[in-house]
């Protein structure tokens, strides 16, 4: 199950281009990528290099980010990170994603209900014990950008949601 919630695995192979990667996204989230694009391009030239990355971490508090974690940020690019290939990136990272339907199935599994919520505390030990085991950080991380309701409960369907959408169904 914890596979379900990890990024997908990365291509060896780079592509720049050839597909309709457009044809992959919706107009408004090709527009929330080109304004994601536009605030890292800190140097406002069209391309996304290792002073703008260090910029936008500096802007987002990070002061220490080191020369070899930008450098290993910069080697998944084929080439200059202009914006089409920012989109082909975005592109090729959510080709692995698994449908909503088949996510919701694998949490459906701990909820014979169909109630659309998990005990977090059920949850968060079946993804610590169960096959490709999370960390105590990477459940922190999940229920940080996933808080548990009042009652203590993931809405996992949300969760799904915004797995394959991107966004939270509320903030349509």
């Amino acid at each position: 199950m914890s596979v379900l919630l990890q990024s997908p695995k990365k291509d060896k192979k780079k592509e720049t281009g050839g597909s309709n990667i457009v044809g992959m996204f919706e107009q408004s989230q090709i527009q929330e990528f080109k304004e994601a694009f536009t605030i890292m391009d800190q140097n406002r030239d069209g391309i996304i290099d290792k002073s703008d990355l260090r910029d936008t971490y500096a802007a987002l508090g990070r002061l220490n980010v080191g020369n070899d974690e930008l450098d290993e940020m910069m080697k998944e690019c084929s080439g200059p990170l202009n914006f089409t290939l920012f989109l082909n990136m975005f592109g090729e990272k959510l080709k692995g994603t698994d449908p909503e339907e088949t996510i919701l199935n694998a949490f459906k599994v701990f909820d014979p209900e169909g109630s659309g919520v998990l005990m977090g505390e059920e949850i968060k030990n079946h993804l610590m014990s169960q096959a490709d085991k999370f960390t105590e950080d990477e459940i922190n991380q999940m229920f940080a950008n996933f808080p548990l309701d009042v009652t203590g409960n993931l809405d996992y369907k949300n969760l799904c949601y915004v797995i394959t959408h991107g966004e939270d169904k509320e903030q349509e």
